[in-house]
């Protein structure tokens, strides 16, 4: 079924738009709870709090892109949870991993709302995203998107890990970069 059809079935309130959702975008979610979490049990959960918040959210949302609207969900209660289990006890993960190599070029977020806002943070980071050549942009979206591991971009992109970090280590340069010539820090 398209996301139209899903889409629409959320609006006229019919609970067939939660497995059409999971169908066509379980995976999808799952692999993104996954990435952050690293426990198959948190993941499915995850999983299905993302069901739950699209039908909470659709209406009055109408999403452009379905997939994306769903991924930035399980993105933000699976980072939400990593937070809290990771306040409880500390440990490590991939998502700890990527979000303290991106703290050498993103400045704290509460300067960061001080000084312009998160919005305006996003748009440029969003439009950095868009100058970096296809690959290179691939691979900073998988791991501080999606927190795939150095090892799964090793094998994804057919590369050394050497080679991954080290073209990860220039992007998040260039971002820093970017982000003083924008005069997001200084």
């Amino acid at each position: 079924m398209d996301d139209s059809n899903i889409i629409a079935l959320y609006w006229q309130r019919d609970e067939a738009a939660i497995a059409e959702t999971k169908a066509k975008y379980g995976r999808y979610c799952f692999a993104i709870a996954q990435n952050i979490l690293v426990s198959r049990a948190d993941a499915e959960e995850c999983e299905a709090d993302t069901y739950l918040e699209a039908w909470n959210k659709i209406p009055p949302a109408k999403p452009w892109a379905l997939s994306a609207f769903l991924g930035k969900i399980t993105r933000a209660l699976a980072i939400d949870r990593w937070r809290r289990t990771r306040a409880q006890k500390r440990g490590g993960g991939e998502a700890e991993l990527s979000l303290e190599e991106l703290a050498e070029c993103v400045p704290d977020r509460s300067s960061v709302e001080d000084a312009i806002g998160a919005a305006e943070l996003a748009r440029v980071i969003s439009a950095f995203l868009r100058e970096l050549p296809e690959e290179e942009c691939s691979l900073f979206l998988r791991r501080y998107w999606y927190f795939d591991s150095v090892d799964a971009l090793c094998r994804r992109y057919g590369m050394g890990a050497s080679k991954v970090k080290m073209r990860l280590l220039r992007t998040r340069e260039k971002l820093r970069k970017h982000l003083e010539q924008e005069e997001i820090i200084l």
